[in-house]
């Protein structure tokens, strides 16, 4: 069933974020604020654990709309050391969330999956047509996968019971919150502590994983914020939406700017026995630019420069948040 496209009004909506206290959560949750909303409603996880099914069905009650964020997520180390757990979590937060949603009568389910979800060898630049071409990257397959099934399920959802769900796939996310712990954090996070450190520690050299061969385009998460209200404003159609800056980076000069703009003067050492991940990652975002108008407007840089003086700023009360 094809729903038509109409702008939603925000105004006096009840409007369920989970993982809205999170990295992305906090910057969508500021955006909405500013939208006369009646209620926002932010579960923790610490009291509603999104993988039991009374816990959704209880949270779903009287809410107009359900943008679902929460994860469990991490770093390439991170996937390899959890498997299991990224698989059986991420399909039940996003499994119970939609289908409590849908019982509930709410009127528009916001999905957000992941990069990861595309074949290891996708063309590109990524296009939406692309994702079922293909094995994931077998280090993040599990939680790619996962996430990946929140758009199968808002699809039949949307063909049996109408039901407005639609998925969106953000690029690696980056920016002042991110997470830093190095058993979890991603890439860019983990660069900015390892060369802070070295620096703090008078250190020769950085040995960081992999090759540097690969590449990863990135949005800076205020960017990412603005492109979920734009979608669950305007966007109400079955097929996945790209957000992204098209903006690409190897991992190698990725590291030499980080070390630059992080004064650090020692040498880089790539440890070619570690995973690189996927080999390439950019993908085209104009189904976003068509659909509903979204662009990146943070320079790669200048977004990199704002993380690094939050980190420096924050470091004292972030290096042992999980």
């Amino acid at each position: 069933m094809k729903l038509l496209m109409k702008e939603m009004n925000l105004e006096n909506k009840v409007i369920l974020v989970t993982g809205g206290a999170g990295f992305l959560g906090s910057y969508l949750v500021k955006l909405l604020k500013k939208e006369n909303l009646k209620k926002i409603i932010i579960p923790r996880s610490a009291n509603y654990d999104l993988r039991k099914k009374s816990v959704c069905e209880e949270l779903v009650k009287n809410v107009d709309m359900v943008i679902h964020l929460a994860a469990n997520v991490g770093g390439i180390g991170y996937n390899q050391e959890h498997p299991a757990e990224l698989f059986y979590d991420n399909l039940m937060m996003g499994t119970n969330m939609m289908h409590e949603a849908y019982i509930a009568g709410v009127k528009k389910f916001v999905s957000i999956g992941t990069i990861c979800a595309y074949p290891k060898f996708t063309p590109v630049p990524f296009n939406e047509r692309d994702i079922w071409n293909g094995y994931p990257e077998e280090t993040n397959a599990p939680y790619g996968l996962a996430k990946k099934m929140q758009l199968v399920q808002a699809q039949a959802y949307r063909d049996q019971y109408g039901f407005n769900s639609i998925y969106l796939l953000p690029t690696n996310l980056y920016g002042p919150g991110d997470n830093f712990n190095p058993a979890s954090s991603h890439v860019i996070p983990a660069l900015i502590r390892k060369f802070d450190e070295a620096t703090s520690n008078n250190e020769k050299e950085v040995i960081i994983w992999g090759t540097g061969n690969s590449t990863r385009e990135f949005l800076y998460v205020e960017d990412a914020a603005r492109a979920i209200l734009l979608a669950t404003k305007k966007y109400n159609l079955a097929e996945p939406v790209n957000l992204g800056s098209s903006f690409e980076i190897s991992i190698a000069n990725l590291a030499k700017l980080v070390r630059k703009l992080s004064g650090f003067n020692g040498k880089i050492i790539f440890d070619k026995s570690k995973p690189d991940g996927q080999p390439r990652r950019k993908i085209s975002i104009k189904k976003a630019i068509r659909e509903f108008g979204f662009t990146s407007k943070v320079p790669f840089e200048k977004g990199l420069k704002k993380t690094i003086e939050w980190y420096k700023k924050s470091m004292p009360y972030i290096l042992d948040k999980p």
